[in-house]
């Protein structure tokens, strides 16, 4: 069987689909963009640095550096309090059973209410960081993300 490869140019799609949509209306809750976001965008590649050295560049820059402290930010205290919770309810369970087992209402025990109060803390915390995120980082990560894909656009990878 003769065996046929056909390689045809394609134009490759540099700019991203999904940058207008994500990044329309977000903003800080005063709605101002966030000061991190860069003020203009490189026009062209240089060609004399290699992608090691620009992502190095963006790495060091005071945006990407803004972005990862209001990650710190907010994800140290909330790591924090979410597992001093479950330590105090895991300790609680084993050394003051008396404590756990006294009856709330009917059958319901404040084991059963700290226990369910572990799920709802886990979905609060998911919902304060996904809203977090998207109030006071995407926007600069995405812009930063961009500028990125500018930067080494036309480079061999």
């Amino acid at each position: 069987m003769e065996r046929q490869e056909r390689h045809e140019p394609v134009a490759a799609r540099i700019d991203d689909p999904w940058y207008d949509a994500l990044a329309s209306g977000w903003g800080e809750l005063d709605g101002t963009v966030p000061a991190c976001a860069p003020q203009q965008r490189a026009a062209e590649p240089d060609a004399g640095r290699s992608a090691a050295d620009i992502y190095l560049e963006v790495q060091r820059s005071a945006a990407f550096q803004e972005v990862r402290a209001r990650y710190r930010r907010f994800v140290v205290p909330a790591a924090l309090a979410f597992l001093t919770w479950y330590f105090a309810y895991v300790v609680a369970a084993t050394t003051a059973p008396d404590l756990m087992g006294h009856q709330v209402v009917g059958a319901v025990n404040v084991a059963m209410v700290a226990g369910l109060g572990q799920f709802l803390s886990t979905f609060l915390l998911t919902w304060a960081y996904a809203r977090h995120a998207r109030l006071r980082r995407d926007r600069a990560a995405l812009e930063l993300r961009w500028d990125t894909q500018e930067m080494t656009r036309g480079m061999a990878r």
